[in-house]
């Protein structure tokens, strides 16, 4: 099995990638199914973060913050964006399930620059992007415009058939304007649940050359390279992103031998 893939668990807690775990140094990403009444919380005295209600609903604390009941969809693929809220480092934020629901905590390094809040559905932009089998449809729950010393969260839906993160890109370079150096993870969701999907992670010398079939609550972590992702027939693609690096930008390099196909015909 690839060392970048990380495979969903039973019970509680689905999926939790450290900075520790993945050998690298800013981002780090948990998953949770949790029961009416079942709670889940996060706080680092270095790491802020974004907490966001895939599915279901749930009462949210952000530090001081009674952010109430947050969720606004049954499952990822309905056609809505989620609720979410931040909070800096040293502070907590807290979840309880009011329906069956599923809770991601992103988190990054973090510098008390900003301070707690919610961020509602309606708030986050929603587009469409590429064109024809490389159309997909995204929606910006922390984008680099909005507050935040890290944390960069994002999510995905890929029609069948469809290549998402496609061409191939990458941000592994502190080389801006050109390109910036941000670690990545991606969460996959299916539809249906027996579904997955593809990814290759490589580098242009192919000292990281990676592919790998992720499955319904599987996590891939892209320390560096282009990653690709192809989903095939019948089934449609959801997955959340979560950045960070030293700088928050996102600024990503096409590969140059695939990046022929977005020039005009």
């Amino acid at each position: 099995m690839s060392k970048l893939l990380v495979k969903a668990k039973p019970g509680k807690e689905i999926a939790n990638v450290t900075p520790a775990s993945a050998g690298w140094g800013y981002v780090g990403f948990a998953a949770y199914r949790l029961q009416p009444g079942e709670s889940v919380s996060f706080e680092d005295p270095a790491r802020e973060a974004c907490l966001v209600v895939l599915a279901g609903k749930a009462r949210v604390q952000a530090g001081s913050i009674d952010c109430g009941v947050l969720g606004t969809r049954d499952s990822v693929f309905e056609d809505k964006a989620p609720d979410a809220a931040y909070v800096p480092n040293n502070c907590r934020v807290s979840a309880t399930a009011v329906t069956a629901c599923e809770i991601a905590i992103t988190h990054a390094p973090g510098f008390g620059t900003h301070p707690a809040r919610v961020i509602p559905a309606a708030s986050m932009r929603r587009s469409v992007r590429g064109e024809g089998s490389n159309q997909r449809f995204v929606t910006d729950i922390l984008p680099s415009d909005q507050s935040a010393d890290s944390l960069l969260v994002v999510e995905v839906i890929t029609p069948a058939s469809h290549s998402s993160s496609y061409p191939p890109h990458k941000h592994d370079q502190d080389n801006m304007p050109v390109e910036s150096s941000l670690e990545e993870t991606y969460y996959h969701r299916l539809n249906p649940p027996q579904g997955y999907v593809f990814q290759r992670v490589y580098t242009d010398d192919r000292s990281l050359d990676e592919a790998m079939a992720a499955e319904d609550h599987d996590v891939v972590m892209v320390p560096r390279g282009y990653h690709p992702v192809t989903v095939p027939h019948a089934y449609t693609s959801y997955y959340l992103n979560v950045m960070a690096g030293e700088k928050r930008n996102w600024v990503f390099k096409n590969d140059p031998v695939h990046e022929w196909m977005l020039k005009p015909a």
